[in-house]
């Protein structure tokens, strides 16, 4: 089969012949029918993000994954051939969560292997491409409003960086109640999207006035919650500014750059809080795909384009330049 398989140490990326794996006990081979590019995979590829569980030096790529169970190892129970599916991004062993396409083998190939009790099933209502970004594009920002900031209805929120995971964030805002919902992005692009996924607003990053126009339009109020996609320490700067009174700020974007708060009292004072998060646990795939199953939101526009396996490599430089403002580029074997 082929495979888009990345050299963690020479940061070389090839797609390649190799063996079709075979399930083992309590596993399921998958046949992909569609595998989503996220910055994460940029990121393995530019060695910004490194494997902490790897064996050895060469993973396949892709940790967003929908396609048809095609056959089933040994032991596997409540799983049938031929259910169309989606992987959750990861799995437990022995406590520890080892992520899909960095951790082990992933979806950039033409058949995956999963445990079984990782599998998702979906409606046939429900396109591949579209099941394939539900595990992390859309399942992240939902566990950052659901779990990480507990957002509730009426309250005031903003989100930096309406790239992939950000619109995605804008949606299901909307979905949850939140209002008013500020979007903030340097790219007028980027705004006009937020806007057009449910924004009540959207500000220009580099706005010097940002925080007095976000209370300006919310009755003279901060926001309660305050969702940093982008991963760059100037937003969260900026993101802390624009919190009201217990406003919490939840960190979604990834760097290892430091979290600087340059007025410490006033952030007690007010008894702001940081909140970090990472990823989704697997209840909120099921909510996902029984809100879309249920007509609550739809993810079509999500889809920038699709191409085939073997342009893996045209797929992450289309991203690293941001060519055509991408939502999500999905691969198809």
């Amino acid at each position: 089969m082929l495979a888009a398989r990345l050299n963690v140490k020479t940061h070389s990326l090839a797609v390649v012949e190799v063996p079709a794996p075979e399930p083992g006990p309590g596993q399921v081979r998958i046949e992909v029918a569609a595998a989503g590019v996220c910055l994460s995979d940029v990121h393995l590829i530019d060695g910004s993000l490194v494997p902490l569980f790897l064996a050895g030096d060469t993973v396949t790529l892709g940790h967003e994954v929908a396609g048809t169970v095609d056959a089933l190892g040994p032991g596997v129970t409540g799983v049938s051939t031929g259910q169309r599916v989606l992987l959750q991004a990861g799995e437990e062993r022995a406590g520890v969560v080892y992520t899909r396409g960095v951790d082990y083998d992933g979806g950039w190939a033409q058949y995956a292997l999963a445990a079984a009790d990782t599998v998702v099933p979906i409606p046939d209502g429900l396109p591949f491409e579209q099941a394939a970004i539900i595990p992390d594009a859309v399942s992240t920002p939902w566990a950052a409003i659901t779990a990480t900031a507990q957002v509730r209805p009426a309250e005031a929120v903003g989100v930096w960086g309406a790239g992939g995971l950000g619109a995605h964030a804008v949606q299901l805002l909307r979905l949850a109640g939140a209002a008013p919902i500020f979007a903030v992005d340097p790219l007028p692009a980027a705004r006009e999207r937020a806007l057009a996924f449910g924004a009540d607003l959207a500000f220009d990053a580099a706005d010097a006035d940002l925080p007095q126009r976000v209370r300006q339009a919310n009755g003279g109020r901060g926001l309660a919650a305050a969702f940093d996609f982008a991963g760059v320490a100037a937003v969260r700067e900026q993101a802390v500014a624009c919190l009201d009174a217990r406003g919490r700020l939840v960190l979604v974007g990834l760097t290892d750059k430091p979290l600087t708060i340059t007025n410490g009292t006033a952030f007690s004072y007010f008894q702001q809080q940081v909140r970090g998060h990472y990823g989704s646990e697997p209840p909120h795939l099921v909510e996902l795909v029984n809100l879309v199953a249920h007509g609550r939101i739809d993810f079509s526009r999500s889809i920038t384009d699709v191409l085939p396996l073997a342009r893996a490599q045209e797929a992450v430089d289309r991203l690293i330049r941001k060519e055509g403002d991408p939502i999500r580029l999905v691969l198809r074997p």
